[in-house]
């Protein structure tokens, strides 16, 4: 069983006297069900699942309306061994997408009391699919995702005490040890091949190989390109399809930003923007809009038709690519202009698991281009990722220039050991999934 978050996050809400319905969304596949299921069987003495995909007849439980009793008579008649205890059973009622007023009961479930409830579901069918009504006051939300790297060291059998040390090393800006650096840059390289979807890592931790691992990515990248099939309503299909398929080919070119005049002659940015947000709402792709002005706030100081995209997990990028990628990456080979896509696209996924929207800045004109911005509580703070050990005079521009009064530092993710040079910080890759964690402390600091 791999240790994930949510489980920390799970604990909290059963020790909450007044926790309300919990739902658990997220792209598929990345161990929703089975963290939902491991946590029920050891903290509840019965537990009820519904699967709303594998027993379709439960999709009417409902038909006699929301009420507790009403849904547990239902149950019941469906499958009289099944038994209620009041105050030791969790309901968990999965791929809530297709039983989409499911989520209609849950202020009855709130309100009555007796039984916790937690909902599972892909963002696929959880956007698009009309609820009556969403009991609002009534639940609760938490957005999962797939495993990150501080979930990676885990299964790898790293415990807390040294994910503490990383952290240390980072506000003390303590350099690493050689064999330090060595050992944790080739478990980010495995974990960049490998990305975090939960059944790639464990055939890898169980086998101690890559072997196998590439074809269940491709299956994954299959799999998703069937769900748009099925749940991408009222949308374009072949749009979605289209920008999903076309994601590895722009992140190669230099800019990195996502053109829909290439993908079909004549198309137009708005003709598919809501494609794009329909893939980022399923939580498949993670989108990053280029900034029109570098000043606080960054939410509403974007330009919604220019963006890059970045697939949802890296190990999806690498499997999107040739098949000799993996073993070119694996061994640390030239992979060109992929290289720099591969950790852009790994830092990128690290922040948004740190709940940060992404934002990056090009002008040509006064030749400033940045990969990510993030904030502090009084200043815009630029990343820069290389992917090479060259220059940066982008960032040493925008902190050293009067014109952005609202970047004091900066922050560069590269194949270096820790440092600050007075202007900004440089931290290896692998510190990325720290960056919150390191922006509080220096401000408490």
């Amino acid at each position: 069983m791999l240790k994930r978050k949510i489980d920390n996050f799970l604990e909290e809400w059963k020790r909450n006297p007044n926790r309300k319905p919990l739902i658990v969304k997220g792209a598929r596949q990345i161990g929703k069900t089975e963290s939902i299921r491991q946590f029920g069987r050891s903290h509840y003495k019965n537990v009820i699942e519904i699967n709303f995909v594998l027993q379709k007849a439960y999709q009417r439980i409902f038909d006699n309306g929301y009420e507790v009793d009403d849904i547990i008579r239902n149950i019941t008649l469906l499958n009289p061994a099944l038994r209620f205890i009041e105050g030791e059973t969790l309901i968990f009622f999965d791929e809530i997408q297709e039983c989409p007023n499911c989520a209609t009961c849950l202020k009855s479930f709130k309100m009555d009391g007796r039984y916790d409830v937690i909902c599972s579901g892909s963002l696929m069918g959880l956007y698009y699919k009309k609820i009556e009504s969403n009991s609002v006051g009534y639940k609760e939300d938490y957005e999962m995702h797939s495993m990150n790297f501080e979930e990676f060291l885990w299964a790898q059998g790293y415990d807390e005490s040294r994910i503490a040390d990383l952290l240390r090393h980072m506000t003390e800006l303590q350099p690493f040890s050689d064999i330090e650096l060595d050992t944790y840059f080739k478990l980010f390289q495995d974990y960049v091949v490998l990305g975090g979807m939960p059944e790639v890592v464990n055939t890898f931790v169980q086998q101690g190989n890559f072997s196998g691992t590439l074809q269940l990515q491709r299956q994954l990248l299959l799999d998703y390109e069937e769900d748009i099939t099925k749940y991408a309503e009222g949308f374009d299909q072949g749009r979605v399809l289209s920008v999903y398929r076309h994601i590895s080919t722009f992140l190669a070119k230099e800019n990195k930003k996502f053109q829909v005049s290439k993908i079909a002659h004549g198309a137009r940015n708005r003709e598919y923007i809501g494609a794009v947000e329909w893939l980022s709402n399923a939580g498949i792709v993670n989108v990053c809009y280029c900034l029109e002005n570098l000043e606080l706030p960054l939410k509403g100081n974007y330009t919604p038709t220019q963006y890059k995209i970045y697939y949802g997990d890296s190990g999806l990028l690498v499997a999107s690519l040739d098949d000799e990628a993996q073993e070119d990456l694996r061994m640390n080979g030239n992979l060109g202009t992929y290289k720099g896509a591969l950790y852009e696209n790994f830092v990128g996924d690290a922040l948004v698991k740190q709940d940060y929207g992404l934002y990056f800045y090009r002008n040509d004109r006064i030749g400033i281009e940045m990969d990510f911005f993030v904030r502090d509580s009084n200043s815009l703070i630029p990343i820069e990722v290389k992917a090479t050990d060259n220059a940066t005079p982008s960032l040493n521009k925008l902190v050293a220039s009067d014109k952005f009064p609202d970047i004091q530092y900066g922050i560069k993710f590269c194949r270096k050991n820790i440092g600050f040079n007075g202007k900004f910080y440089t931290f290896p890759y692998f510190l990325a999934f720290l960056t919150r964690q390191f922006l509080q402390h220096r401000a408490q600091s």
